[in-house]
């Protein structure tokens, strides 16, 4: 499966391109909020992973529909060594259907759901995690990323 394209701004406002990043794996992980404990923890977690995501020659890129002064705001907070991209308009998670209803507190609402795909060199998707759990997500993420290179 090809993914959707998507052109997005990171916290510094420059422009990232899906599809310009063909040639090399991307993870891309979808996230319901900046500065949230869940949220603050898988950013953190592929924060201690980035230079093993790297060294495997993989993008790392997490999106959530903030701002981008709210990413870069986070990204100082936590000293996180992770592409963070704007979705306000929430294109990109309508577009891989993350944009989903959800329910807290007997209350329905719309909003994201956690969610990584691995697209390989190709271009393509060849693994995606849906309702992702925080713990121990980002050394799955890493070993499939090691395995599909293997």
């Amino acid at each position: 499966m090809t993914p959707p394209d998507f052109e997005l701004p990171d916290g510094d406002g420059e422009s990232v391109r899906l599809s310009a990043l063909r040639g090399r794996p991307v993870v891309v992980y979808f996230y319901p909020k900046d500065d949230t404990s869940g949220c603050t923890a898988e950013a953190k977690d592929f924060t201690c992973l980035a230079q093993d995501f790297r060294a495997a020659g993989a993008e790392l890129l997490g999106i959530s529909p903030d701002s981008p002064a709210s990413h870069r705001k986070f990204q100082d907070k936590y000293g996180l060594d992770v592409r963070l991209l704007s979705d306000e308009a929430r294109s990109a998670a309508e577009a891989y259907g993350v944009w989903v209803e959800k329910q807290m507190y007997g209350r329905k609402y719309m909003g994201v759901e956690r969610a990584t795909f691995l697209i390989d060199t190709a271009g393509k998707v060849a693994r995606v995690w849906r309702n992702v759990r925080v713990p121990g997500h980002a050394e799955e993420v890493l070993a499939a990323l090691r395995a599909m290179k293997a």
